[in-house]
């Protein structure tokens, strides 16, 4: 089957045929992949930017963590779940035995692994994975939406860690799709929502058509003059989702004495940070990542009651034998989702290699 694998420690992607998975080993199922999302930390992996070092030991790794699809077949000792139930995953695979996973804080697992950046993942026909991991779908659900579902809980979980209440003035920074989600389900716990982007054009276009009528490029504005303007004061809370790191002293610079900023973004250089000014301020700056049973739980009833809306995020859908040109859209400001759809002939015999 065709499979878009992460095969070398340097730039790009190798997309080859590859063998299918095998009966479902005890505990686990295979899904028959319908949609997969082009996510952030997967451009990180293509462009290979620092902090992904540790996928060399796990290469060739078959990439894509973002996906849903339908059970093809289940391997002994799994219940819950039966062929042709229609699925989404949570990829935080969790060991189960450290302190924080006894503690029922899967997230926080000192050994965890993640479905496609340290074991196969959804950018293929066929991937197998943990039952455990799997979440089944409300009916009516379409798959290429519910691929959202990892993305989206992502969202939640960083609203979640920023306690946002109903009346709050909020930032977002970086308008891509999770700081698109970001402001989404801020405003839909009935904060008020900025939401920043730099040369964002597109992405804000699509954040308004999602309902979120405050929205600012920074080329026409700076930051400070578009809260001033909108809110009035300054910030409770600041969510970053841009991953640069000057976005955070940008964003404590617009924030409230005692507010709250949440970074949520992957960074490939260190921050900047005046901890004086940080520390009279009494300002809280707190890191969101990956997300929780709760949020996934969350995400999924969004998505159901919200799919029509939602499907906005999705801009672009490429079959996955076109991963080189999706990669290239989802590395630039012209797309916001872009979705790789593995096709009936995806599973074909004959060997392709493309260097993405």
């Amino acid at each position: 089957m065709l499979a878009l694998r992460k095969t070398a420690a340097a730039f790009g992607l190798d997309l080859v045929e590859v063998a299918a998975p095998s009966p479902p080993p005890a505990g686990h199922a295979t899904v028959a992949v319908a949609a997969a999302g082009i996510c952030g930390s997967d451009i990180h992996a293509y462009e290979w930017t620092p902090g992904y070092e540790f996928m060399a030991a796990a290469m060739p790794v078959t990439m894509g963590h973002e996906f849903a699809g339908t059970v093809r077949a289940v391997g002994d000792g799994v219940t819950g779940l039966t062929p042709g139930d229609a699925v989404t995953c949570w990829p935080t695979v969790a060991c189960g035995a450290c302190p924080a996973c006894e503690a029922g804080r899967p997230q926080e697992c000192r050994d965890r692994a993640i479905v496609g950046l340290h074991r196969d993942g959804g950018f293929a026909a066929e991937v197998t994975v943990p039952a455990r991991n799997l979440r089944r779908l409300p009916t009516g659900l379409p798959l290429d939406v519910a691929a959202l579902t990892e993305p989206l809980s992502i969202a939640v979980n960083a609203v979640d860690v920023a306690e946002v209440s109903p009346g709050d003035r909020v930032v977002v920074l970086g308008p891509g799709p999770i700081g698109l989600g970001i402001a989404w389900v801020a405003q839909g716990r009935g904060a008020r929502v900025l939401l920043a982007g730099l040369d964002d054009a597109q992405r804000l276009a699509t954040a308004r058509r999602l309902g979120l009528t405050d929205c600012v490029d920074l080329r026409d504005e700076s930051l400070d003059a578009a809260v001033r303007r909108v809110f009035g004061d300054a910030a409770d809370r600041v969510i970053e989702a841009t991953g640069v790191a000057r976005s955070v002293s940008d964003g404590l610079a617009v924030l409230r004495a005692g507010g709250v900023m949440v970074a949520a973004g992957i960074h490939s250089a260190p921050l900047t940070l005046d901890l004086t000014g940080f520390v009279r301020g009494k300002k809280q700056l707190r890191a969101a990542h990956d997300t929780t049973p709760r949020a996934l739980d969350e995400a999924i009833r969004l998505l159901a009651a919200h799919a029509g809306t939602l499907a906005e995020l999705i801009t672009h859908r490429r079959p996955l034998a076109a991963a080189v040109e999706a990669f290239d859209l989802a590395r630039s400001r012209a797309a916001v989702k872009v979705m790789l759809l593995p096709e009936p002939g995806d599973g074909d015999t004959h060997r392709r290699e493309t260097r993405a």
